[in-house]
């Protein structure tokens, strides 16, 4: 599925195509302005199409990374380049990313004569063109027959500016800014190998990402836009697995977690994927207890419930265990889903619809500190020290996680906190979102 436009119009894609290792990801990353797609000199780092929302004088489009095209490969090398060929057959334009440095090889001719086939406007940019030395290097490219080569360089960004030139030049009128953006976001967050990957493209009815049983496929974070019914669009990123930090090893798995956490930082929900053929781990209470600190809306998506044991009384005694284990998560939406036989799948937009609502809801002043003032002539707190203890005003500070302030005349107890918070449910469900409660104690009085 590509990036559309409230109103229909779908934004433009430029997929980013070539051999391993010459520089995609980091062109993709100058071409953002930020860090978006993880760049390592292993090559065939990039497996999924990462779709990232760009802008250029006066053009949005979207910019798909690839995985790197080139013979003789298999397993997930060769599902990388099924991507990126199915990268080319959605995009409006191309763009080969060919080694200025290394000159033209046997694969860059292979992927050419792909590109030529395709018929769709092509740009070629011959990467790590540092400095003037390096640009006599470029023209042997003309020998791929795709029109004048530029020369960029990812690392210190020269040329990459006549480069977005030519491009929005190709895009002509798509992609004009005028168009809103996106509604909301969200992250689809769980431990390695649960089945995130599988619950974005059945949410899509698309293969936008790779699947596959060997855990850790998804190393960067995988853009993705679906449309509401009602027009609005929501971005879905699946990011990488989130191990225990404990547990990486590798430079590249510690980039993928730091980047997953750093996407869970700034989306409106959470989407947590958990095992209902495992049930809930310490490590996806670890997850939750992450998602609370955020303060991100949640759904849960039991994932792989075909799987679960058949028996009623056994599933009851599951669905239990997980309700006790999620306990300090149990204003989350729970949905059970199977991403094999798409049970479910259908419930998962409109649960992360409410959850975002209920993210963004704010109640007035007046209705609040009614609601207060029933509440504490129900339940008073208990005295301390002798004196009574009263929420004297209250006021709804913000939204995203919503977020109460409690002026009161001395320190209130935890649990009265957690009464104050469930009878606001109660009056308010606020499904799918934490309400943070703040207390300011009035000073006291002087003589």
């Amino acid at each position: 599925m590509t990036d559309t436009m409230p109103g229909g119009r779908r934004l433009p894609v430029v997929a980013v195509v070539g051999r391993p290792n010459v520089g995609k990801s980091s062109l993709v990353n100058r071409i953002l302005g930020r860090r978006e797609a993880i760049v390592e000199s292993t090559p065939g780092v990039t497996r999924d199409r990462g779709g990232f929302s760009a802008e250029w004088a006066g053009r949005r489009f979207e910019v798909v990374d690839t995985g790197g095209l080139e013979a003789g490969t298999d397993g997930l090398e060769a599902r990388a380049g099924e991507q990126a060929y199915v990268a080319i057959d959605v995009a409006d334009v191309i763009m080969l990313v060919v080694d200025a440095a290394a000159g033209v090889l046997e694969d860059d001719l292979i992927v050419a004569d792909v590109l030529r086939r395709s018929g769709k406007p092509l740009l070629v940019a011959a990467n790590k063109v540092d400095d003037a030395r390096d640009e006599p290097g470029v023209a042997a490219f003309y020998r791929l027959g795709l029109g004048d080569p530029m020369g960029v360089s990812a690392l210190h960004g020269r040329g990459s500016g006549d480069l977005l030139d030519s491009l929005t030049r190709l895009l002509g009128s798509q992609g004009d800014v005028s168009a809103r953006d996106e509604w909301a976001s969200a992250a689809i967050v769980g431990r390695p190998n649960v089945g995130k990957s599988s619950i974005l493209n059945a949410v899509l009815g698309d293969e936008r990402a790779i699947v596959d049983a060997v855990p850790g496929t998804t190393r960067d974070p995988v853009d993705s836009h679906v449309a509401m019914p009602d027009g609005r669009l929501l971005r879905i990123i699946d990011t990488a697995g989130m191990r225990r930090r404990v547990e990486i090893k590798e430079p590249l798995e510690y980039f993928s977690w730091v980047r997953s956490r750093a996407t869970l930082g700034r989306v409106d929900v959470a989407l947590l994927v958990i095992d209902a053929a495992t049930g809930v781990t310490s490590h996806d209470q670890r997850l939750a207890e992450e998602i609370v600190r955020s303060g991100r809306a949640c759904v849960v998506a039991v994932n792989k419930w075909d799987l679960a044991v058949p028996d009623t009384a056994d599933r009851l005694r599951l669905e239990q265990d997980m309700a006790e284990r999620l306990r300090f998560l149990d204003w989350a939406v729970m949905v059970r889903t199977s991403a094999l036989t798409r049970r479910g799948i259908a419930r998962l937009l409109p649960a992360l619809d409410e959850a975002i609502a209920s993210h963004r809801r704010r109640l007035s002043t007046g209705a609040l500190n009614r609601f207060i003032s029933a509440a504490q002539e129900r339940s008073p707190h208990p005295r301390t020290g002798g004196r009574s203890v009263r929420i004297l005003y209250s006021v709804q500070a913000s939204v995203s996680p919503p977020t109460v302030v409690l002026f009161t005349t001395a320190r209130l107890e935890s649990g009265y906190l957690r009464y104050i918070e469930n009878r606001l449910r109660e009056h308010e469900p606020f499904r799918g979102s934490p309400i943070v409660t703040q207390v300011r104690r009035r000073p006291a009085r002087r003589r």
